[in-house]
């Protein structure tokens, strides 16, 4: 029962710390969503601490609360589970490359980079298919709407996918028991 609600208070944490970063925010050239920001130092941090089950329950209570603040009204349904709550919870995926704290500085490192590009390519092809099928009239004329969407939503998710990799990668190196799991359960140093 400890280990369960401990769980879920990091669940909890991580979610709302993830919002709050995503306030913190370079807009730039993205006029129809998109941004940079460090929303998924969170959800990536529970991937690799938690698990998939850790990371996708985190990614998707941030896609739900950030469907919510974002004010997606007029927005067609389906595109808002692909690009809220699915884009979102697919990047806990990343979880599948979780190691442990006591793994050589090399595995943690491969971990962390294969781990952040996997659940940053699931996240993009979930926004990448909401692209092709619901903004495909925001394509330049005479542009085929996959490219479009293929360049529009990478253009964003490389720099957060950077970003990411770089903070882990300090991470890793500082305050690994905090990063990568244990393997002793709930009651780890942080």
């Amino acid at each position: 029962m400890t280990k369960r609600i401990g769980f879920l208070t990091e669940i909890a944490m991580m979610s709302a710390l993830a919002i709050i970063l995503s306030f913190v925010q370079f807009k730039g050239i993205w006029a129809y969503g998109g941004s940079v920001s460090l929303e998924m130092l969170p959800i990536f941090l529970m991937a690799f601490r938690r698990g998939v089950s850790g990371g996708v329950a985190t990614g998707f209570i941030v896609g739900m609360v950030k469907m919510l603040i974002d004010g997606t009204a007029g927005i067609h349904p389906a595109s808002l589970i692909l690009d809220y709550p699915l884009a979102f919870l697919l990047a806990g995926f990343a979880g599948i490359f979780r190691v442990n704290a006591v793994s050589s500085p090399k595995r943690r490192i491969s971990a962390i980079v294969v781990g952040i590009l996997f659940g940053s390519v699931l996240r993009l092809a979930s926004h990448v298919v909401s692209g092709v099928i619901f903004f495909a009239a925001y394509a330049p004329k005479g542009m085929n709407p996959f490219v479009y969407s293929v360049i529009y939503n990478v253009s964003y998710m490389i720099p957060v996918a950077l970003i990411t990799i770089v903070a882990f990668l300090f991470l890793t190196k500082t305050a690994p028991r905090l990063l990568h799991h244990t393997g002793r359960g709930v009651r780890q140093a942080a």
